[in-house]
């Protein structure tokens, strides 16, 4: 895999204005959104009309919604029954403005992926997207005392729940090994020579900084999937030739505490897009007139 591979301009306009009115009222409320633009463009890269997205960590559906946009089918499986619940209303809203794609939304662990998503499906998988939870810290939304009426800043919406089974919740060797699963799980479901397209960044834990786009990148390897490219999306608008940085409040904070102590921390301004494939192999034989795809019509979410 080569050092960089391209740049994905993928942040033209801020992540509210990108969700807009595709997305049901209460998907802001989700600590890790994945920016639209950035599942689209990937959708765009890997994938034709009609191929089959799928994300195991589908949060609110990001994916799945961009994907059926676009004219592709997409599957989704998600841990916690509000958000998949959210993320099936979402597609319907989706449905209700024109989208020719279809989708189904599976409730459960990631790590159980192939009991989740119907074996028919098994295979067939042309893009993978997703993302590894990252710490709390670098999640949630802010109100200040003007807004709360309350002492200093109320910090909201920066937990994915309060099941501690949930992998945001565990430490960073269970959760490399549970994602190297999850990617296990997805190189099954994906056909040969199918790509996997992952965001992720490094964050700091008590102060030091964790790779985890490397660890993700050894996870790619160790659950048997090739890596292909590394690129760079961006989380900045361009104007004028320079990076509009869109930085959070607790992206803001951090980096001032650190310049206060010495440390010269920098804005975050991209998500790292690593991209691996499936090897190749035959490729199985798919159904005809009621292959999965046309089963995606009806769904089977839950």
């Amino acid at each position: 895999m080569r050092d960089l591979d391209s740049v994905w301009n993928t942040a033209p306009t801020s992540a509210p204005a990108q969700r807009a009115d595709r997305y049901m009222p209460g998907s802001a409320a989700h600590p890790a959104k994945l920016l639209p633009q950035i599942a689209a463009h990937a959708i765009r890269t890997y994938t034709r009309p009609g191929d089959l997205v799928l994300d195991p960590m589908c949060g609110i559906g990001t994916t799945l919604v961009e994907a059926v946009h676009l004219s592709r089918h997409a599957l989704g499986t998600e841990y916690e029954p509000a958000w998949a619940q959210l993320a099936e209303q979402n597609l319907r809203r989706a449905d209700a403005q024109g989208a020719t794609g279809t989708g189904a939304v599976y409730c459960g662990d990631a790590r159980r992926l192939t009991t989740l998503v119907p074996a028919a499906f098994h295979g067939l998988v042309d893009l993978v997207v997703t993302s590894p939870p990252y710490g709390a810290s670098v999640h949630g939304q802010v109100r200040s005392s003007r807004e709360s009426g309350e002492q200093g800043v109320v910090k909201k919406h920066y937990r994915y729940s309060h099941d501690p089974n949930n992998l945001a919740h565990v430490g960073f060797d269970t959760l490399l090994q549970a994602f190297t699963d999850i990617l296990t799980q997805c190189r099954h479901l994906l056909r040969p020579g199918g790509h996997a397209v992952i965001t992720t960044r490094p964050w700091r834990m008590r102060g030091e900084l964790i790779d985890l786009p490397s660890a993700v990148l050894a996870a790619t390897e160790n659950a048997g999937l090739i890596p292909a490219e590394r690129n760079i999306a961006l989380l900045a608008g361009i104007r004028d030739g320079h990076l509009i940085a869109r930085p959070s409040f607790f992206q803001m904070k951090n980096i001032r505490d650190a310049r206060r102590t010495g440390t010269p921390l920098a804005v975050i301004a991209h998500e790292d897009a690593l991209v691996a494939r499936r090897p190749t192999a035959p490729t199985p034989t798919k159904p005809a007139a009621t292959g999965p795809r046309e089963r995606l019509v009806t769904g089977a979410g839950q």
